[in-house]
């Protein structure tokens, strides 16, 4: 199941190409507004892979474009409000649901 997760988050990354100017992202260190600032295919990038970070390990391989983009646009809203906000920490009240 995870290895299916898994593809479907590679899949997305490839993509949309070569977004990330860096190598290696530190969600835990990296910003609010660094992920706002990172365009729409960084927020994709970003979508998706906490989508799947916080995915039930034994959940079904499916993937509910709906509830990304939901669970993405809160995200959204709330680091336009808290701008120095790291990612993981925005993230955890809205993804652990």
């Amino acid at each position: 199941m995870k290895s299916i997760r898994a593809l479907a988050v590679t899949i997305a990354l490839l993509a949309c190409g070569p977004v990330a100017h860096a190598q290696v992202l530190d969600l835990s260190k990296t910003s609010c507004k660094e992920l706002i600032d990172s365009g729409k295919d960084g927020l994709i990038i970003v979508w998706s892979w906490l989508y799947g970070y916080y995915s039930d390990q034994d959940a079904d391989p499916i993937v509910d474009f709906g509830k990304l983009t939901s669970q993405g646009q809160k995200l959204v809203e709330y680091c336009r409000k808290n701008p120095r906000t790291d990612i993981i920490t925005a993230a955890e009240p809205i993804y652990e649901k």
